[in-house]
């Protein structure tokens, strides 16, 4: 990512994307234990999906799609959370963690706040 990592992009898709790319460069680097195996499969499917939706609720074809999209987001972005918290990264790694934890922590909000404003 040539962008400082202290600044956020402002297209969520570019955003989600970044998001995604980052989990898979930290799962490469976890511990292979039996637990961040599983845990690190998940993570890489739930942060896939989040950035999947996202480009599939801007191609949604009704605004109940869009919506509904914006939710799965929400939902999967959550999981990505629950999985980074779960793994077991070595000692260097876990700035990085805490950093996606942080992320998937703020994507949330911003799925949330979509989901409220259409309500």
């Amino acid at each position: 990512m040539t962008q400082n990592q202290n600044l956020k992009p402002f297209d969520l898709e570019d955003r989600t994307l970044n998001f995604a790319k980052r989990v898979r460069n930290y799962v490469k680097k976890l511990p292979r234990t039996i637990s961040n195996l599983e845990y690190g499969r998940q993570l890489i499917r739930s942060s896939g999906s989040q950035a999947a939706n996202y480009i599939e609720a801007n191609e949604s074809l009704s605004r109940k799609d869009f919506f509904l999209r914006v939710k799965i987001c929400r939902k999967e972005t959550k999981e990505s959370r629950l999985w980074l918290t779960l793994s077991e990264p070595n000692s260097e790694d876990t700035r990085e963690q805490n950093e996606l934890i942080q992320e998937a922590t703020e994507l949330m909000k911003i799925f949330g706040s979509i989901v409220e404003k259409g309500k």
